[in-house]
């Protein structure tokens, strides 16, 4: 695959390194991609926590596109730990629908790199709870 999601493939492989920064706390297992509207790929990882202090990679993504003043996603990409691209989870979804909740069905996602299998959050999420 080539173009924007290879981009985003490779900003998140760069920062994926899990590893275990304390005997409580790993990191870096999952890493995601988030590309705004502006055309900006924004990077984060997972940190898992003995409690529930954690965060997804998509989220800390996520965060890290609006610490940088932005608010509106076009895609998402996360790598496992096996390498493979998969869904976020529902509380990634949640957050992406709270953020955008007139547009949130537009948002791309990469379920599956090696096939080429991209989806729309509205495919995923077809209905929110609200």
């Amino acid at each position: 695959m080539n173009g924007i999601w290879a981009e985003m493939y490779n900003a998140a492989k760069a920062v994926q390194n899990g590893r275990k920064v304390s005997a409580y706390v790993e990191a870096g297992g999952v890493a995601a991609a988030v590309l705004s509207a502006s055309g900006k790929i924004y990077t984060g990882v997972c940190v898992d926590t003995c409690s529930t202090l954690g965060i997804c990679a998509e989220r800390n993504a996520i965060f890290n596109m609006l610490t940088n003043g932005e608010q509106e996603i076009s895609k998402v990409l996360a790598i496992m730990p096996d390498g493979r691209t998969g869904a976020p989870c529902g509380a990634c979804r949640e957050l992406m629908v709270q953020l955008m909740p007139e547009r949130y069905k537009d948002i791309e996602i990469m379920l599956d790199y090696g096939a080429e299998r991209v989806i729309t959050l509205g495919e995923l999420t077809p209905e929110w709870w609200i």
